[in-house]
């Protein structure tokens, strides 16, 4: 797979990301009050994970191409830790 369509697959789930995480946002609104402040909690580590994925797709399109790989690696780090986490929560919610 080639460069572009690396950034084009990874935007496209960071756009899925953020539609989960939004969905997420409103079932804390719905919840109880614990179940709101849990959820709240972990709705911002997960911005975080996606702020920092959208961070390493950045670097990634700006990287030179002896650079490529180790960006490419990292940047799937992130794509993986930050799947498992948005599964996890939607798992106890």
């Amino acid at each position: 797979m080639d460069r572009q369509a690396i950034i084009d697959q990874f935007k496209a789930k960071l756009d899925q990301w953020d539609a989960q995480i939004d969905e997420l946002s409103a079932k804390a609104r719905s919840a109880s009050a614990e179940t709101q402040a849990n959820l709240h909690e972990q709705i911002g580590k997960l911005k975080d994970q996606r702020a920092d994925a959208r961070s390493r797709l950045d670097n990634l399109r700006e990287s030179s191409q002896e650079a490529w790989q180790d960006v490419q690696d990292g940047l799937h780090r992130a794509s993986e830790a930050l799947g498992e986490s948005l599964r996890s929560v939607r798992d106890k919610f």
